[in-house]
This record gives structure tokens, sequence and C-alpha cells, in this order.
């Protein structure tokens, strides 16, 4: 049985939902990656910060992204996978919320995460255009 933690790409970090987001896009850059799980400060997950985020929800806005935080940024419900679910679990959580990114959680610590790039590595033609018709859908 392939594993969330057989696809997720290892080493995701937290952003502190204390954080700038100017901070945020220097650790994006540093990490080379396009969102980061937002952490509270007992380092629960309490939502995830993407590089469109902060060009449209602050920049764009006219905010000034050195006194905007992660936190101010974190809405919604914040959706994870637990390391051992299997491979079907992860894709209906990704297709039934919509969402391209997943943390994954071991023993409540955040391991990896999971993008449509690693499901591509890993998952038969016929999941990829299911996974890609699901989540694209416009309602």
């Amino acid at each position: 049985m392939t594993t969330a933690k057989d696809i997720m790409h290892p080493g995701a970090q937290w952003i502190p939902a204390h954080e700038t987001l100017d901070r945020a896009a220097q650790l994006m850059r540093q990490l080379n990656v396009g969102a980061l799980p937002i952490s509270d400060a007992d380092e629960r997950l309490c939502g995830i910060l993407t590089d469109r985020d902060i060009v449209v929800g602050c920049v764009a806005m006219g905010h000034d992204p050195s006194r905007i935080t992660a936190g101010d940024m974190a809405k919604g419900t914040p959706r994870w996978i637990d390391a051992g679910a299997d491979v079907d679990e992860v894709l209906h959580e990704m297709q039934d919320h919509q969402i391209r990114r997943l943390p994954v959680i071991e023993n409540k610590r955040l391991v990896g995460m999971i993008s449509e790039a690693d499901l591509a590595q890993h998952l038969s033609e016929d999941q990829i255009a299911s996974f890609v018709e699901q989540v694209y859908a416009r309602d």
C-alpha cells in the first residue's frame, strides 16, 4: 500500500503565525516552495500560506507585507493527512476540498507536504485525470 509518507515531499517547514509576510516570502524563496503551513504557538496547523496569498491578499490590496502576519492570512479550516493514510485517502481529501497542497502529519508533527507534482510522480494517468477534473472543477 502506498501511503502519504511515500509520496510526500519531506522536510516541510512551518511558518509561525506571528511571522510577517515578507519573512514568509523570503522563506519560500530559500526553500524553493510556493506554500508554507502556518503554525500556532503550540505548533498546531492553523492554515496554509501561498505565494499567491501574499501577492493577491496583501500586496495587490496595498498592504505592507512587513506589517501583515501569516496568521492574519490564515482562513478556514486547515486540511491535513496522516502520514500512514493510503493514497486513495490523500486523493479523496484533496479532491473533496479542492486543494492543491496537503500537509502530512505524523505523531502530531509536520513531516512533509503533498503537492500536485508529488501526485503526478506516483499516480496512474487515470488517477491524475480524475484528480485534475475534481480539483479544478468549477461549480
